[in-house]
């Protein structure tokens, strides 16, 4: 049998008849129009020169024709390559040269300067899908091909994506999603979350990341329902649409803005069964907020690119604040000893590691780190947690530095490398601080050089946006003569993190 993993979901499809997705406004594609366009776009990709395994890196805003695309690729057994939207010139220059895709899909407004770094980079093809899923070169180019497509056959073992995702040192790196890894994860959450064919997904992520995209969108095939697609997270549309939609998928910061708003009561969001949150910790805070506003208990789980969902609050039972539950059937989850990678026990600390079909192939290009991110078949997570007498996994802190900010990854290193090519700047560390909205807001620490004192806040923020998505942007630069260090040499960010841990907080009660 195909594994190809849109052969598989179709096998779950329901009459072609039943809304597959619908956009903000109430124009609706059907599961046969599903089926129909993304044969289309397949049909043009392989027009343009894409065989089995070529990548196809995507750079658009959201829109269900995107969605389209991306079950295109996975049709012609290519390989799919989101891109952040908010990514510079500078960032996409790296990933086209890593990647080397055969086509870039891009943004109408950004086609002329992408053009030409794509060509530059060897790019084979570039085509356009604009914000409404018309404009641009690709939609008109499809609409004479054929409406019906032969899947290219593909194994659980063959490459479905690469997420790219950073360290705390060097260059980001591919995660290697394969055919298998989609399936299982969304088959597993699927049957976890109790989706079926009567559910409607509302739908406020973006779909270039492994939340909005393979979570919210591969579940709801896997299930035969339906999703509202919003171009992004508006408190206006969410309780707009509330009534008549059944799940909600956010990150943390949507359930902290729509804890602030009047609007959230039992009786507006009495039609939804199922608020999961995840990208970010959940803090027990807003857990116990959410439930008192409600009446229902946010469903928090853990993910990772390289991983997809490891483990989940339970449908039925206790969703406890604080935790990100129980492991998924056929994901087995340890929690050992740094130094050794002894298992521990008892409720001890240690890092996670995870085994399972979920767990990805390794990283594009990079043989040597993959193996350095195994040990004994197990991924190392570099995510510390403990495991309490109920089974639920805590997280409990981050080996390395990484900052989650409004679920978003942010790695420090990157930022720091900018920072430091700055005119005026000696040396820097970023660190995420808590805040109240975000969960860590990112927050950079430099030292000048000397007699550069008068180094600017706003004309250093103003220079990095020109170089870095504005997630990664800091949202406070604070000026120290030095940086802590211990007697290595190294940097105490933790000193930085207690240092400066109330920074928010004390903006936010001005």
């Amino acid at each position: 049998m195909n594994q190809n993993l849109y052969s598989a979901l179709q096998r779950q499809f329901p009459p072609p008849e039943r809304p597959c997705l619908t956009g903000p406004e109430g124009d609706v594609i059907s599961y046969g129009q599903i089926q129909a366009r993304s044969a289309q776009l397949a049909h043009l990709l392989r027009a343009r020169g894409v065989q089995a395994g070529d990548r196809i890196a995507v750079q658009v805003e959201k829109s269900a024709e995107v969605i389209l695309l991306y079950l295109a690729v996975l049709r012609l057994g290519a390989i799919y390559l989101p891109l952040n939207t908010a990514y510079t010139l500078a960032e996409l220059e790296y990933f086209l040269e890593d990647s080397t895709p055969r086509v870039l899909v891009c943004d109408p407004a950004r086609a002329e300067a992408l053009s030409l770094l794509a060509r530059r980079m060897g790019v084979g093809s570039v085509e356009t899908l604009g914000a409404d899923g018309r404009a641009g070169t690709l939609s008109a180019a499809a609409d004479a091909l054929p409406d019906t497509f032969a899947d290219v056959a593909r194994t659980g073992a063959d490459l479905a994506a690469i997420l790219y995702t950073s360290g705390t040192t060097g260059r980001s790196k591919g995660a290697m999603l394969t055919h298998g890894n989609l399936l299982s994860n969304a088959q597993a959450l699927r049957d976890a979350w109790h989706f079926s064919a009567e559910d409607r997904l509302l739908h406020a992520l973006p779909v270039f990341h492994i939340h909005g995209l393979f979570v919210a969108i591969n579940v709801t095939l896997a299930a035969g329902a339906s999703a509202l697609l919003l171009p992004k997270f508006d408190p206006d549309q969410i309780f707009r649409h509330l009534p008549a939609t059944s799940v909600l998928m956010g990150v943390p910061t949507f359930y902290v803005r729509l804890l602030q708003d009047a609007r959230l009561t039992p009786a507006n969001t009495a039609n939804i069964r199922l608020f999961v949150s995840g990208s970010a910790p959940l803090l027990a805070e807003t857990h116990r907020a959410w439930q008192a506003h409600t009446g229902q208990a946010i469903l928090e789980r853990y993910g990772m690119t390289e991983t997809g969902i490891n483990t989940s609050n339970p449908y039925e039972g206790e969703r406890r604040a604080g935790t990100v539950g129980l492991p998924l059937p056929d994901v087995e989850l340890r929690i050992v000893d740094l130094e050794t990678h002894s298992t521990l026990g008892g409720g001890a600390l240690g890092v996670i590691e995870i085994k399972g079909p979920n767990v990805f192939a390794g990283y594009w290009g990079n043989p040597e780190k993959t193996r350095s991110e195994f040990h004994d078949g197990y991924f190392i997570t570099g995510d510390i947690g403990q495991i309490d007498e109920r089974g639920y996994l805590h997280i409990v802190g981050r080996g390395k530095d990484l900052i989650i900010s409004g679920g978003y990854n942010v790695y420090p290193k990157e930022i720091e490398d900018e920072i430091d090519a700055l005119a005026g700047v000696a040396e820097s560390a970023v660190v995420g601080l808590p805040h109240p909205d975000l969960g860590e807001g990112v927050t950079a620490i430099v030292v000048p050089k000397p007699l550069r004192s008068a180094l600017s806040e706003t004309v250093m923020l103003e220079r990095l946006r020109e170089r870095l998505a504005r997630y990664k942007c800091p949202k406070r630069i604070l000026f120290v003569e030095d940086l802590p260090r211990n007697t290595m040499g190294k940097v105490q960010k933790n000193v930085l993190r207690s240092t400066y841990e109330q920074l928010y907080q004390e903006t936010s009660n001005r």
